[in-house]
């Protein structure tokens, strides 16, 4: 038989692979718990676990290389700036916005009542988060622990550094510039490699998650659990759309028709900075000049956290405080506020919610047992709150790009209902 006239069989769409993950997950989770296998268990859990595991193996060099190289490409923009002091501003306006809405949330569902659960269900976690801890831990003591430990925040103050003294160099650090940028294509290339692994990833990660949790978890939490998926669908569905309508007058559709891949990826793979060179791809194609992408999508990345850093923590502040019996009053709500704007950088992309959650708590002085009470909770959670973020490291790079009137509106219009798909390292855009 010719190579012609073999049969071709139709190419499954990434969304749908992911989507058949996610299907295969939940029924098999399901099956390992009603049914009480244990191998199946491990093996949705070793799964899971790997998948994780690789994507945390090329966290702290794809996070310190993309930091370096993107601020050193602000060189090839026009006031690079004024860019990175809007990009900034909107990264706050945005969380304000979040965590406002997370906040009337809480006040309005009271999810800390009717629980069943008490002060004795909680346990004070082993790490916790303080302002202390969040100022002196930007500073690392030696440059080979921020990546053994995985300290993300670590990683990017090491690699603005470097960035910042690179550009003053000039021409004296093109040889490194030139080596970063190599490393950073080989680390994005693997990564790619890890992604098309997502829809087994997806299978191991929510079949655990069923076969560990099960749905009864979900009674005592259920009230919690529908604040934080409605917030965030508020967020990503309503205020997004409605600032790209009126700030950067575009088409919301558009914009979730060319964002969506990312949007899927981060919500099964539960890591902004492991979804990053796919959020990148989606911003570019959604008209971003790749100079300023390049900038704004890695530091986004680590540092803008809708979801983790400000609806999720204003919720759980009010549930925490409502179980421990701790009044909470309009200066608390404030601090929670502005704990949400200016601290949501310890988030750092791979640490989850858990860092910024301590720090809320601490500053509002409410017990750190609260944490415990949520831990069992927080992969079901982590999904929604992650697929927000990675749509609002997408958001204000297009807000901005806008209104600084460097916008490819053409490219933006025609953004197609797609699927982005990896071949040999690029994202291609299988037009459905």
């Amino acid at each position: 038989m010719s190579v012609s006239s073999r049969p071709k069989f139709p190419k499954v769409p990434f969304w749908a692979q992911i989507l058949a993950g996610l299907v295969l997950g939940v029924l098999l989770g399901w099956i390992a718990r009603n049914q009480d296998v244990s191998w199946l268990v491990t093996a949705l859990e070793r799964v899971g676990d790997t998948f994780v595991g690789l994507l945390k193996l090329a966290v702290a060099p794809l996070v310190f290389f993309a930091i370096l190289v993107s601020i050193t490409n602000l060189r090839k923009v026009n006031n690079a700036a004024r860019l990175a002091s809007r990009t900034l501003l909107w990264f706050m306006i945005t969380s304000l916005i979040a965590v406002s809405i997370g906040l009337a949330i809480g006040l309005l569902t009271n999810p800390g009542a009717g629980t069943g659960l008490s002060p004795a269900d909680g346990a004070k976690p082993e790490n916790t988060g303080s302002w202390l801890d969040f100022l002196t831990g930007i500073v690392p003591t030696d440059v080979i622990t921020p990546f053994t430990e995985l300290n993300v925040l670590q990683i990017v103050f090491m690699a603005a550094v470097a960035g910042i003294a690179a550009l003053r160099l000039g021409e004296k650090a093109q040889p490194i510039l030139t080596l970063s940028e190599s490393i950073l294509t080989l680390l994005q290339k693997a990564l790619w490699w890890v992604i098309r692994l997502a829809p087994i990833g997806t299978a191991g990660l929510i079949g655990k998650a069923i076969a560990t949790y099960g749905w009864d978890l979900l009674g005592q939490y259920a009230t919690f659990t529908a604040d934080i998926y409605v917030g965030c669908a508020l967020v990503l569905f309503v205020v997004y759309p409605t600032l790209l309508a009126t700030v950067a007058k575009v088409n919301p559709i558009r914009f979730f028709q060319g964002a969506w891949p990312a949007i899927q990826l981060a919500f099964v793979s539960r890591s902004s900075v492991g979804t990053m060179p796919l959020t990148q791809k989606v911003t570019e194609r959604l008209g971003v000049p790749r100079e300023y992408a390049s900038f704004a999508v890695p530091f986004g990345a680590t540092t803008k956290m809708d979801g983790c850093a400000a609806i999720y923590p204003a919720i759980a502040a009010i549930f925490v405080a409502q179980i421990f019996d701790v009044p909470l009053g309009v200066g608390d709500y404030l601090l929670i506020a502005f704990v949400s704007v200016v601290g949501s950088a310890a988030t750092a992309g791979l640490t989850g919610a858990t860092v910024m959650l301590t720090l809320t708590l601490s500053t509002l002085g409410l017990p750190m047992e609260g944490v415990g009470l949520l831990l069992a909770i927080d992969p079901i959670l982590d999904m929604m709150r992650t697929a927000t973020n990675v749509a609002s490291q997408v958001v204000a790079p297009v807000l901005v790009a806008a209104r600084e009137n460097i916008l490819d509106r053409d490219k933006y219009d025609s953004v197609a209902s797609s699927s982005v798909d990896v071949e040999e390292g690029r994202a291609v855009a299988a037009v459905a």
